[in-house]
């Protein structure tokens, strides 16, 4: 759910009405197994206080957000690859394509835990939409390559054979 941890078995997330409603569904949980947990509306005596916690928030997103850019770079690294290998297959493009959409899953995830916008969204967006442009410029190198290697096809032909 995102929370921060401020030791073992207590943690703080924001209010939303969402949060409030799964907490009750695990505290019926814990309730139904002999379990027992609490849960408590806090404020902060003053600003300060409340900007360390908005702090411990951001900073484990950034960590989030530092893995998924850890990723980005390998997926330009394999295209970078691909592209200087001339490895030009549908094959591989519906590899990267795939790998792509699992970069977007990932970082819609983060996003939703990303409840004070930590300052390493913004590369994060935009490291995808270069990872979705270098994806979008190897495949018009696919879609070439097969052009070129089957000179005899009609457009309309080479048209029903892309993917």
């Amino acid at each position: 759910m995102g929370a921060v941890y401020l030791q073992n078995g207590v943690c703080l997330l924001p209010k939303t009405d969402d949060h409030l409603r799964r907490l009750k569904v695990i505290e019926n949980e814990l309730a139904s197994m002999g379990g027992d947990a609490v849960l408590l509306e806090t404020v902060g005596p003053d600003r300060a206080q409340e900007q360390k916690v908005i702090e411990r928030f951001t900073a484990d997103r950034d960590e989030a957000y530092r893995e998924f850019l850890g990723k980005c770079a390998d997926f330009e690294t394999e295209i970078a690859r691909e592209t200087e290998a001339e490895h030009f297959t549908y094959a591989e493009l519906e590899e990267n394509d795939e790998d792509l959409e699992k970069l977007k899953g990932w970082l819609s995830k983060i996003r939703k835990l990303d409840f004070y916008k930590a300052p390493l969204s913004s590369e994060a967006d935009a490291r995808l939409e270069h990872c979705a442009a270098l994806l979008e410029t190897y495949a018009k190198r696919v879609f070439e390559a097969h052009e070129e290697n089957n000179p005899g096809a009609s457009s309309s032909t080479r048209e029903k054979n892309k993917p």
